[in-house]
This record gives structure tokens, sequence and C-alpha cells, in this order.
């Protein structure tokens, strides 16, 4: 062996690597900029297509879609509601945020000092202030620009078919974009900077040097996980209790209709789409960012081959992040030039082709990267290859690792289509259900997350075996950034809804002509199912991230002597298990409990001023309600209720590593990621499957079955009022259950899985300096 010294590797392209990441980081952030300037383009302005076009002015009279002053005049007023609302909750959250990153700051020097030195704990503690900034930066610039583009996604749809299909599509799309784009290029730039902050201070060319400096760098995950957790939990909170309250006070009791303008929670509702399906959708993805690539990094270091083939090796999941912005960007001309939305059946299609194309274009530049970075060996026992955690892994099993992540993703989030879309069987047997009822619709919809759990597991269960066999932990850590790969993609999609939603929500609110709601709702509904898609990634990445940090967490252990094996026979282990399988149910029950308390003070609001003011509840009436009112109170219930929740999760693993040891932690680890992906899963597709059954029979596919079951929904003129009917009622009742399911507890489970990893990454040592891990117990018995 001392004649081939980390199997004779030749040293890789170390100024390749580092200028890959850096153009890719600013292209990335220069394109959301471009995009920005894009949507920007566009008017607040109803009328302004008679400008435009003196023949697309005669089409517009024509379709009866030639809009007043009073009309321009309040988009504008709602534009601002909901931008002054979204920035009130935001600045209210980040407040708070900034206390507790003081405060987790503070203690992360002093355990780590204790633990592993002064140096280390203010390197820890400066890369977790840096991911948790990031963090905020990236929930902001998301809630902003979704804000900024919604009223303008609604002027778009103004405009006659085809160009009202193309231009509102390609505004929600392209302010998806902003952020996905803008995120992406930050989390890049921001990891990267601080490594290289960080690297002098460190030997970072012997593995000794190189597992400190990733161990620092760990808190950059930490930072940004600890925010998602905030934003998620409690965006996920506001936004609910807006919605579930709206809809029980507005269309259940009051028979309202969607985002009617007198319906108080009608402006708190829009705001939510913000706050928690852009910001906390924002935050938590960062996170998965954060944490995969930090899981990697520190992995990947106890390689000594990795570390001995150079720079270029150690950076491999940084510059595999960074190609994909490449791909992503290529990919959305795709839908916005290419092949442009003209129609209600190309919006589906585009969006869905997206995820497709951006996939496959991924693949060989993912290969074309392996081999140029990753190092083979010309001598030794792994020849053409490099050991890895103890497993001769190659640049070839590498790229098959990432491939795993990349198409496992991909497949998961069309099976996750498959049970919430209602273009299949089995939403629109839940929809079927409602004929008989509420309870009915209930139980079918439960028997239908139950059941689209099995997929999922069965294909993250072959991604986890194929790339611990390849590659060790370095390969699921290689999968689940390979899951991440399309960062970008995944978000432009995921935030291309809420902006449709909010469009839809305004243009019902200004009475604008039906035919732009009709856009809207078609451009609203293709976002749900794709939105769908976009969870089934985020709960699988959350998965093998998750995993990934606890290899990481093993693999620290073990780099200190340590020697830890996971022994689910050892009683502490096992003990672990069992209450690690149990958190995401405690933490499901608090946060479901947290909305239903804040729905119920919004429908007593609501109550109260439909009581107040008669004149709410006349059609057309130019009286309005007290918005701000019930935008206070989804705020103020959100900052109160998220801190138990966050709170749980955090500590759970830094009481059991202090109190029981690291046996305990390992089993604690290991339950709540079993427990908490099959939650999640189950959790948000039965929420799925409910607002899309709502939307199935909304939409009139079974005013046949109303009709003839329910004939006095039918009016003189022979047409079935679905809204008025029993069944539609039924479905509405499903939805408003589905809701904190799929927007509150499934979401925020991403989170749990792993934050209580990460922590355990990071305080590692503290474990160790407790009885040499066995804990504070150990001294008891």
């Amino acid at each position: 062996m001392a004649s081939c010294p980390a199997g004779a590797l030749p040293v890789g392209p170390t100024i390749g690597a580092e200028s890959l990441i850096i153009i890719t980081g600013l292209i990335g952030i220069f394109f959301a900029l471009f995009l920005h300037r894009r949507v920007a383009a566009v008017r607040l302005d109803v009328a302004q297509v008679e400008e435009e076009d003196e023949t697309m002015m005669m089409s517009v009279k024509e379709a009866g879609q030639n809009q007043t002053f009073e009309q321009n005049e309040r988009l504008r007023e709602l534009y601002a509601a909901i931008s002054n609302g979204a920035n009130s909750f935001l600045f209210s959250e980040y407040k708070l945020c900034t206390v507790f990153v003081v405060f987790l700051a503070g203690v992360i020097v002093g355990l780590v000092s204790w633990s592993s030195g002064r140096e280390t704990a203010i390197f820890t503690a400066t890369s977790f202030v840096v991911g948790a900034l990031t963090s905020m930066l990236s929930g902001y610039i998301g809630m902003r620009v979704a804000v900024f583009s919604n009223a303008r996604c609604t002027v778009g749809a103004v405009k006659p078919a085809p160009h009202g299909w193309t231009e509102s599509f390609n505004t929600a799309f392209r302010a998806g974009g902003v952020m996905g784009f803008s995120l992406c290029g930050l989390a890049l730039l921001c990891l990267y900077a601080l490594v290289v902050f960080l690297a002098p201070s460190f030997s970072w060319g012997t593995t000794a040097g190189a597992m400190k400096l990733f161990d620092c760098i760990a808190g950059f995950g930490l930072g940004g996980s600890a925010v998602a957790m905030f934003g998620r939990v409690g965006g996920g909170i506001y936004t609910k209790a807006a919605d579930v309250g709206a809809d029980l006070a507005g269309k259940v009791v009051q028979d309202l209709p969607e985002d009617d303008p007198h319906n108080p929670g009608t402006i708190a509702d829009n705001v939510g789409d913000n706050v928690g399906d852009v910001a906390g959708m924002g935050s938590d993805l960062f996170g998965s960012f954060g944490e995969a690539s930090c899981a990697a990094l520190l992995v990947g270091a106890s390689s000594p081959m990795i570390v001995a083939a150079g720079w270029g090796a150690l950076m491999f999941p940084l510059a595999l992040s960074g190609v994909g912005i490449l791909v992503c960007m290529a990919t959305s001309f795709v839908a916005t030039d290419l092949m442009p939305v003209r129609d209600e059946k190309g919006i589906e299609s585009a969006l869905k082709m997206q995820l497709l194309v951006s996939t496959l274009l991924m693949t060989p530049c993912v290969y074309a990267l392996a081999v140029t970075l990753l190092p083979a060996a010309t001598c030794g026992m792994c020849v053409g290859g490099f050991v890895v955690g103890g497993v001769c892994s190659s640049p070839l099993k590498a790229f098959f690792c990432v491939g795993f992540g990349l198409w496992g993703g991909c497949v998961i989030g069309f099976v996750t289509e498959y049970y919430t879309s209602f273009s299949y069987r089995p939403v629109v047997e839940v929809s079927e259900s409602c004929r008989t009822g509420a309870a009915t619709n209930i139980i079918f919809g439960l028997a239908l997350g139950y059941k689209s759990v099995v997929l999922p597991v069965f294909i993250l269960a072959g991604i986890i075996f194929g790339s611990h066999r390849l590659a060790g932990m370095y390969g699921i850590s290689l999968a689940a950034l390979g899951m991440l790969a399309t960062l970008a993609t995944c978000l432009t999609i995921d935030v291309y809804g809420p902006v449709c939603d909010n469009a839809g929500g305004i243009a019902e609110m200004c009475e604008l002509h039906p035919s732009v709601r009709e856009k809207t709702d078609a451009l609203d509904a293709a976002g749900n199912t794709t939105a769908a898609i976009g969870k089934g990634f985020a709960i699988g990445s959350a998965c093998l991230v998750g995993l990934a940090l606890f290899g990481a967490f093993v693999t620290r252990l073990n780099d200190t002597g340590a020697k830890v094996t996971v022994d689910l026979l050892d009683p502490l282990t096992f003990a672990g298990l069992l209450v690690g399988s149990m958190l995401p149910y405690w933490f499901s029950a608090m946060t479901m409990k947290s909305v239903g308390k804040a729905a119920n003070e919004m429908v007593i609001e609501i109550k109260r001023q439909f009581d107040a003011n008669p004149n709410l509840l006349i059609p057309n009436h130019p009286d309005r309600p007290d918005y701000d009112r019930c935008i206070k109170i989804s705020t103020d219930a959100s900052l109160r209720e998220m801190i138990a929740p966050g709170a749980l999760v955090m500590f759970a693993p830094i009481v059991a590593g202090v109190v029981f040891g690291t046996k305990s932690v390992t089993g604690l680890l290991a339950g709540g990621i079993a427990s908490g992906v099959q939650m999640a899963v189950s959790a948000s597709n039965t929420g799925g499957a409910w607002d899309n059954a709502k939307k199935y029979i909304s939409k009139g596919a079974m005013d046949a079955v109303i009709g003839e079951e329910e004939p006095e929904t039918v009016d003189n003129t022979g047409k079935v009022q679905t809204k008025k009917s029993q069944i539609f009622k039924a479905a509405v009742t499903g939805d408003t259950v589905g809701d904190p399911l799929k927007d509150t507890s499934g979401p925020a489970l991403n989170i749990l899985m792993k934050l209580m990893a990460i922590i355990s990454v990071v305080f590692a040592d503290v474990f160790l300096a407790v009885n040499k891990g066995d804990g504070l117990i150990a001294s008891w018995l």
C-alpha cells in the first residue's frame, strides 16, 4: 500500500470546478432579474388592451370585457392590500426568527466550545447565521415576487384568447422562475463563499482537516432548516386558518362564492397563499439544498481518495447544483417561447414538460461532471474508482446514484399526481363518494392517502438500497442532491400555482368578466396538479436528505473513534426508534390543532362582521368588510402557535443525545424518518385528493348525477346549480378538513425529518462529550 498512496490519484481541475460554481450561481441571479423585468413589463391596467391594438380592443368589447375605471382602481387596491398583508406577516415572523437565530447562535457557541473548542464553535455559529439569513432572504424574495405578479397575471388574463392564455401563463411562470433561480443562485453562492472563507483556517488537503471544515459548514444547513421550520409551520398555520375560516363562515354557512369581496377573510386567504405556499416552500427547499449539500460534502471529506483528488472532487456536490441551474434555465424557454400556452389544454402539458425535459437534459450533464471531477485510482484495491465509507465506488457509480435520485423523484412526482389529479380514477372515486355525504368522502379520502404511500416508499427504498450499494452513505447524499438537481424548475412550478390562485381571487373581487376567472381557474387547476408533483419531490428529497444527514452523523461519530453501529436490539436504540416514530404524530397533532384554533377565531370574527353589517350578504352591494382584522387574527395566531411545534423538533435530538446518548439519537432519527415520510405522503395526498374532488364536482363533472338525485338544484332554464347541492357541500367539507393536512402538517413534516438530523450532526461532539456518548443516564445507572 505504501507504493500506492491514495490510489496514486491525479489532482482534479480545481479552477474549473470553482469557476463553474461561481459562474452558474451568478447566471441564476441574473436570469432571475431578467425574468423579473419581463414580469414588471405588464402594467397594472386592465384596460391596457384598448391602447395596444384596435383589433384586440374590438375583440375585448365583443367578449364583454371592456373594463371600467372603478375596476382598475379596485385591482390596484387589492394588489396593495395583499402586498401589505404579506409584508406585515413576514416582518413579524422574521423579527421572531431573528431573536431565535441570535439565541441559538449563542447556544451553539456555548455547547460546541465546551466540546470542540472556541474556534470551531465560532465558525459553526457563523455558518448557522449565514444559512439562516440566506433562508430569510430567499423566503422574502419569493413572497415579494408572488405579490408583485398576481395582479399582473390577472391583467394578462383580461386579454382574449389566445393572447390571454399566453400572457397570463407566462407572467405566473416567470414569477415562479424569479423565485426558483434567485434562490438556487443565492444558495449556491452563499454556501460556496462560506466554504472559501473558512477553508484557509483548516488543512482541507487532509481528511481530518476537510472533516473539520465541513463539520463547521453543517451549521449552514441548520440555519436554513431552522428558519424553514418557522416559515413552513407559521406560514402554514396562517394560510390555512384564513382559508378554512373563510370557507366555513363564507362558503358553507352563507353560500358566498369563492373569493367573494364581501367575505372578510378573503384578503387574509390570498395573503396566506404567498406567505405559506411561496415563502414557506422557498425556505423549505432552500433548507433541503443546504442540508443535502452539507451531508455530501461532509461524507465525501471522510474519503482520503476524494480529498487527495483535490478541491474539484470535494466540490462535486456544489458543481452538480450549479449545472442544474443552467439546465433549468434552458428548459424554461420551452414553456414560454418554444411551445407557448395558447389554450386551456396546453397548460398542464407545458408544466409537466418542464419536469421531463429538465430531467432528461440533466442526465448527461451529471455523467460529464462525474467523470471530470470525481477520482479514478490507477492502482490499489479500487482501480478506476475511489473508496468512500469502506465502499469501492467510481465516477460511473456516482453518476448512477445521482440518476437514481433524479429519476426516482420524477417518478414519485407522477405517482403523486395519479393519486391527486381528477384526471385519474382515485380522485373520481372520492368525488363519487360525496353522493352519500361528507362521512364517506372522508373515509375514501383517508383510504386514498394511505394507499398512495405504497409506491413512493418502494421507490425510496430502491433508491436507498441501490445508492448505498454503489457508494455507501455518499451515494445516498448524492441521490438526495439528484432529486434536488432540477430545484429551480420545481420551485418555478410551485410558485406558479399560488400566483394563479391569487390572480383568480383578484379577478373575482374586482368583478371582472367571468371569462377572466375562467382562465385563472384553469391556470390554477393545472398548478394544483403540478404542486402535488412538487410536494412529492419535496417529501422524497426530505427523506433522502434526512437519511444522508443520518449517515453524516454516524460518520462524524466514527471519525472521533467512537465506532458507532445502529443496533436495533440495543434497548436505548429501540426506545429511541419508538419515540422518533411517535414525534411526527405529536408534531402533526400540534399543527392541526393550531390551525383549528386559529380558524375558529377567524370564523367568529367573520360571523361578527356579517351580523354587524348585513349589507355584506347582499350581492353586488358596495359595502366592504374589515379585511385588516382578519389579517391580524391569522398573523397573531400563526406566530403564537408555531413556537411549540418548532421547539419540539429542535429540542428532541438534543435532549436524547445529552440525556440518553448517541445510541438513543440514532434510533430517534431512524424512527422520525421512517414514520415522517409516510405521514407526509399520506397527509399531502389525502388533502390534495379532497381539494381536487371538490374542483371536479364544481366544474360540472357530476351535474347529471346532481340533477337526478337533487332535482331542487335545477333552475328554470334546466341548468344545475352545482354549488347549492349536498354533494358539493360534502366535497367542501372534505376539502376544508384536508387543507391543514396538505398545506400545514404534511409539508412541515419534511422539515421534521431534516432538522432533527442536522441538529444531531452539529451537536455530535456535544453528545460525545457527555460520558463518551453514553449520556447523563450512564451516570445514573
